[in-house]
C-alpha cells in the first residue's frame, strides 16, 4: 500500500523529494510549491505520513494525528508504537514528526484502510484554493504570495464502525482565527458510506506570514495553482 511513494532501508523509511512531490499532485491533488523537488523549504506532506501510518498500523475507531516538525528529502523515518499504545514518527537522531493516540477497534483490512486514506488524502488535498481563500478573503487576510507558508497542525477522527464501508468526506464547517501575522484554519468534515453517515473529523492548519488581502495577488496565485495541476494532468 502506497509503496511507489517510499523506500524501505532496514527499519527506515525513506522518502525522497521525487516520491513525495509525485504523492503530492497525484493522490492528494495538491500542488503546494512547498512538495516540489526543487523547492527552497521543500518538505514531505503531512497527508503522506497519516497513509503511511494507516498502512503500517490499521485504521482505528478513534485517531488523533499531530505534526511536531517538517519532514525534509531522504530523511530516515522509523514508525513505532510505545508501551502506551502512542504511535511516533521519528528519525534516526529521535526528533519527532508526528504523534499519533489512537483508541477502540483496529481494521487491517488492506482495502479498508486505503480507501480511508485515500478518501480523506484527497479530501485534504483540497486546503487551497477551495477551503482557504474564501476563508482568506472573508477575514481581509491572505499569506506572503512572495512565501506562502501553510502548515499542517493537527487532524482527528471518529468513525461510529469500520466494516464494510466505502468512505466519503465533506465539509461541514470552517472557520479561521486570526493572531496577528498568523491565523488557525480549521476544517470540520463529516464521513459518509452510502449515504449514512459514519463519522466525523476536524483538521487544523496554521497559516503563517499574514498580510493583508489582495485580490489580484490572489488571483495570481489561483491561476498558477490551476496551471500547475493542468500541466501535471497533461504530463
Amino acid at each position: 500500500m502506497f509503496k511507489d511513494f517510499y523506500t524501505q532501508r532496514g527499519e527506515y523509511v525513506v522518502i525522497s523529494a521525487e516520491q513525495a512531490s509525485r504523492f503530492a499532485k497525484g493522490v492528494a491533488g495538491d500542488y503546494n510549491p512547498i512538495h516540489n523537488p526543487d523547492a527552497r523549504r521543500f518538505c514531505v506532506p503531512g497527508d503522506l505520513l497519516f497513509a503511511l501510518v494507516l498502512a503500517t498500523f490499521g485504521l482505528s475507531r478513534q485517531m488523533e494525528f499531530r505534526f511536531t516538525n517538517m519532514v525534509g528529502a531522504d530523511t530516515p523515518l522509523k514508525f513505532s508504537e510505545a508501551d502506551d499504545g502512542t504511535l511516533h514518527v521519528c528519525d534516526d537522531s529521535g526528533k519527532c514528526y508526528l504523534q499519533v493516540v489512537r483508541s477502540g477497534e483496529i481494521t487491517r483490512d488492506t482495502a479498508a484502510v486505503e480507501a480511508f486514506a485515500r478518501c480523506y488524502v484527497a479530501f485534504s488535498g483540497k486546503n487551497f484554493p477551495h477551503y482557504l481563500k474564501p476563508l482568506m478573503e472573508q477575514h481581509g487576510v491572505m499569506f506572503n504570495p512572495k512565501r506562502p507558508l501553510v502548515i499542517y497542525d493537527s487532524m482527528g477522527f471518529s468513525l461510529e464502525r469500520l466494516d464494510g464501508f466505502s468512505p466519503g468526506l465533506t465539509l461541514n464547517h470552517s472557520s479561521l482565527e486570526v493572531y496577528g501575522k498568523r491565523a488557525d484554519a480549521l476544517l470540520d468534515f463529516s464521513i459518509e458510506s452510502a449515504g449514512e453517515a459514519v463519522g466525523v473529523g476536524s483538521k487544523k492548519l496554521v497559516v503563517s506570514g499574514l498580510c493583508d488581502y489582495d485580490a489580484d495577488e490572489m488571483a495570481a496565485i489561483v491561476e498558477e495553482f490551476y496551471r500547475l495541476k493542468a500541466a501535471y494532468e497533461t504530463a
